[in-house]
């Protein structure tokens, strides 16, 4: 096991610049998740950090030593690809055992890693197998299988569970945080799904646009994120947010109402603000009760343990989660309060600047 830190790490393809200078830690036996959007750098940088692709400048060390003209065979790194990337005329136990075979190991050493990955990971009863008698579940963990087998100092993982079906995503979540526990490894994992980043990290590396926005705990994330972008990017569904103006009762929305707001802000009277609430920190109660946001029914969702509605309210569409069941039809006439310590205020250019 080994720590990895990036500093000032940049990649740029001609002139059009991917990652603009990015630090992060990363402890040893940590397990850390680069999220964020399609096209942020999350897995410009894991290659990077495989050696996969070249470093334009700034430094990777793994351990002690700098590894950006190492080659990837000589970095002590195992990565699992999305692909699953397996050999078809080989079965689970030679898929398993191939890079062992490259390195020379002993047979028996190459049997008995084999056996103890499979064991670790329910595959002993499909080591004879082909990939093509594999459900993606079970090849998923064959290509894990073959990443533990070589011991490294670093497991990568690049979006290992988006081809499987939502189901057996919460179950592989389950599995490789499981493995990790047991294992200690230092793991930096992959994903633009932040269920699977707030459900598995130890941290969280929120990555847009080629920088980190934030880094972080999953909860430290979800209560105090440092800018819009984290606040409706991490959480599902996604945080509310609603214009107004900073009077002298709290927040004016353009319909009269005033949310209510339990700190005053640093900024002036007048200040356009932008009002940030989770769907379940929203309250139901009868329209036209003041303090609430006036909204109207469009969609309601029930799933059994809680009911999501989706409500047409000035500025655009709020999205609610209510635990208990509700009598509601479409195009009723509702109110919504916000716990207010449970809100937060972001300025002009998308920066928290309180909890309110």
């Amino acid at each position: 096991m080994a720590n990895v830190s990036i500093r000032d790490i940049r990649k740029s393809f001609g002139p059009v610049s991917i990652i603009k200078g990015v630090d992060i830690d990363i402890a040893d036996g940590e397990f850390v998740i680069l999220v964020g959007p399609s096209g942020c750098g999350k897995s410009t940088l894991l290659r990077m950090i495989a050696g996969l692709e070249d470093i334009t400048s700034g430094d990777i060390r793994i351990g002690s030593r700098v590894v950006n003209d190492v080659p990837p065979k000589d970095r002590d790194i195992a990565m699992v690809f999305q692909s699953y990337a397996l050999y078809p005329h080989m079965t689970v136990a030679e898929n398993m055992a191939f890079s062992l075979k490259l390195k020379g190991t002993p047979k028996d050493e190459q049997k008995k890693r084999v056996q103890d990955a499979a064991a670790s990971l329910g595959l002993i009863p499909l080591l004879d197998r082909y990939p093509r008698q594999l459900s993606g579940g079970q090849r998923q963990r064959v290509a894990m299988g073959r990443a533990i087998v070589r011991d490294p100092q670093v497991f990568l993982f690049d979006e290992p569970l988006s081809n499987l079906d939502a189901k057996l995503r919460v179950a592989m979540r389950a599995e490789i945080k499981e493995l990790h526990q047991r294992l200690k490894t230092t793991t930096v994992y992959v994903t633009h799904d932040q269920i699977e980043a707030m459900t598995m990290a130890d941290k969280i590396v929120v990555m847009h646009d080629g920088i980190v926005e934030q880094i972080g705990a999953p909860l430290e994330l979800y209560d105090r994120p440092v800018n819009r972008f984290v606040a409706g990017f991490i959480g599902s569904p996604a945080m509310n947010f609603i214009d107004g103006t900073l009077g002298e009762g709290g927040l004016a929305l353009p319909s009269g109402a005033v949310l209510l707001l339990q700190n005053s802000p640093p900024a002036s009277a007048g200040t356009k603000l932008t009002y940030g609430i989770r769907p379940e920190h929203l309250q139901l109660v009868p329209a036209g009760l003041s303090g609430a946001i006036p909204a109207t029914v469009s969609v309601i969702e029930p799933t059994g343990s809680d009911t999501t509605l989706i409500v047409k309210a000035e500025g655009g569409n709020l999205t609610v989660v209510l635990r208990e069941r509700v009598d509601l039809k479409s195009g009723e006439a509702i109110g919504l309060k916000p716990a207010a310590h449970q809100a937060h205020l972001f300025d002009e250019h998308g920066k928290r600047i309180a909890s309110v």
